[in-house]
C-alpha cells in the first residue's frame, strides 16, 4: 500500500463549516427556510449534483448560479479575512508521506480551479502528484467515478490504495471504488454504515499518519 488519496475539504481544510456558514447567511437573505438541513445533504457533492438537491427543495425555477455566486462572494471575502482555516496534523502528514515514498492524490468534489487556489495559498500543492475534482465527472460522490479517474490518474489500483475522507457521501464513493477507505468525520459523525464500509474511523490526521505508519510497518 503506497498510494493516498485525499478529500478536502473537512480533511484538508475546515470549510464545510465555513461554506455552511456561507449558506446560511445567502439563505437568510434570500428568505430561503430549512438551509441547515438542504446543505448537509451537498456535503461531498459537486456542482451538478448539488443543483440537483437544492432546486428539489426550493424548485425547478431556483436560481441556483447566482445563489452560489453570492455564496462563493461570502466565502471568499472570510477567507481573505480570516485566513484559509487548515486542519491540524495536515503539513505532518504530507511530509510523512512523501518522505516515505507514498503517491498522493486529491480527490475533490469542488471545481479545479478553488482546489488549486486553496492548496496553494496554504503552502500544500508540492505534496499532491495528481488532483482530480468535480468539474471532471459529471456525478461525483457517493458515486465511485471520482475516486476511479484519481486512481487511474495517479496510476494506482484502487484496492492498493487508501481514500481519507470526512463525509458519508465520500466514503460510499471511495469504498464503491474498491479503496480501503479512511474515515475522519467532520460535520457528520460515523453511524453503522460508516464503520462497516471504513477499515477504520478515526479522530484526526495524526491518528490517520500513526496508523498508516503501522500498516507500512507490518506489510
Amino acid at each position: 500500500m503506497k498510494a493516498v488519496i485525499f478529500d478536502m475539504d473537512g480533511v484538508l481544510f475546515d470549510t464545510e463549516r465555513l461554506c455552511m456558514e456561507a449558506w446560511m447567511a445567502v439563505a437568510g437573505k434570500w428568505g430561503l427556510p430549512k438551509m441547515e438541513e438542504v446543505f448537509p445533504q451537498c456535503i461531498g457533492l459537486n456542482a451538478n449534483d448539488s443543483r440537483e438537491v437544492v432546486c428539489k427543495a426550493y424548485g425547478r425555477d431556483f436560481d441556483y448560479p447566482l445563489f452560489r455566486e453570492e455564496t462563493a462572494a461570502w466565502f471568499e471575502d472570510c477567507v481573505n479575512r480570516r485566513g484559509l482555516p487548515v486542519k491540524p496534523g495536515v503539513r505532518e502528514i504530507l511530509e510523512w508521506l512523501k518522505e516515505s515514498g507514498f503517491r498522493v492524490g486529491l480527490a475533490s468534489s469542488t471545481k479545479e480551479a478553488t482546489v488549486r487556489s486553496h492548496l496553494e495559498l496554504a503552502g500544500l500543492s508540492e505534496y499532491f502528484t495528481r488532483l482530480t475534482t468535480g468539474d471532471m465527472v459529471e456525478h461525483s460522490k457517493p458515486r465511485p467515478d471520482i475516486y476511479l479517474l484519481a486512481c487511474d490518474r495517479l496510476g494506482v489500483e484502487p484496492g492498493q490504495t487508501y481514500a481519507v475522507e470526512d463525509s458519508p457521501n465520500g466514503v460510499r464513493a471511495a469504498h464503491a471504488a474498491g479503496m480501503r477507505t479512511v474515515m475522519v468525520p467532520d460535520m457528520v459523525a460515523p453511524d453503522e454504515e460508516m464503520v462497516r464500509l471504513s477499515c477504520a474511523v478515526l479522530r484526526d490526521l495524526t491518528e490517520v499518519q500513526a496508523f498508516l505508519k503501522q500498516r507500512t510497518e507490518t506489510a
